[in-house]
């Protein structure tokens, strides 16, 4: 057994609620072991919840909605550039430690090498974020991830549209005991900002996003 969260969306700050599940979860790191721990997790979820549909978020989804909304798929505009990064390498990318960062150079790697690069872990403590000339603090948790993965969703139309078909979001490879930030939380917090007529007035600049996100 194991116990993982689902983030459902709500039209109402915080814009999400998190419920903490317990599962069957199947050992192994194939998509079949995977994925049978998607359909546990999701089963557990409709037991409680019937009427409202979940969505995996990560490149072990089923759905093709799914994949594409990895962090590892998702496309995110480079500041003062016309190029893309995935979102995961300009989270990677943007950090900045006590004796480096940010690395920008990463911004044009695959983000699986990105997230594995030997200088996150070499550089010191994790400070702050920057992004092109934006600088993020490291509280609220989440602020920069969120803030990234939003306004990156938000610019992706057809992506935008398909999300709002989902009610609760679960990423199977996200443990909250190792990791602070997921996609799943921040899909339920657009969906939410969403519904609540928000979505345009928070991803207008950073100091929104905050005050409508966080209530600071």
């Amino acid at each position: 057994m194991a116990n993982r969260p689902v983030y459902i969306a709500l039209e109402k700050f915080p814009y999400f609620q998190r419920v903490d599940l317990d599962f069957k979860f199947y050992q192994g790191h194939s998509d079949k072991q995977k994925r049978l721990s998607i359909n546990s997790l999701h089963a557990a979820f409709f037991n409680l919840y019937p009427e409202k549909s979940v969505l995996e978020i990560s490149t072990k989804s089923e759905n093709p909605l799914g994949v594409q909304l990895s962090a590892f798929n998702l496309p995110v505009k480079i500041p003062n550039s016309d190029n893309f990064a995935f979102l995961e390498s300009a989270y990677q990318g943007s950090k900045v430690f006590e004796n480096g960062g940010p690395f920008a150079d990463l911004f044009d790697k695959p983000a699986r090498y990105a997230k594995v690069n030997g200088r996150l872990r070499t550089s010191g403590a994790l400070v702050a974020f920057q992004f092109g000339e934006e600088k993020f603090s490291l509280e609220p948790k989440n602020f920069f991830y969120n803030w990234l993965y939003i306004t990156a969703l938000a610019a992706q139309n057809e992506l935008a549209e398909e999300v709002l078909n989902y009610d609760a979001f679960t990423d199977i490879v996200f443990n909250p005991v190792k990791s602070v930030s997921t996609q799943a939380n921040a899909a339920a917090i657009f969906v939410g900002l969403s519904r609540a007529g928000l979505i345009e007035s928070a991803v207008e600049n950073k100091d929104n996003f905050l005050k409508i996100v966080y209530q600071g």
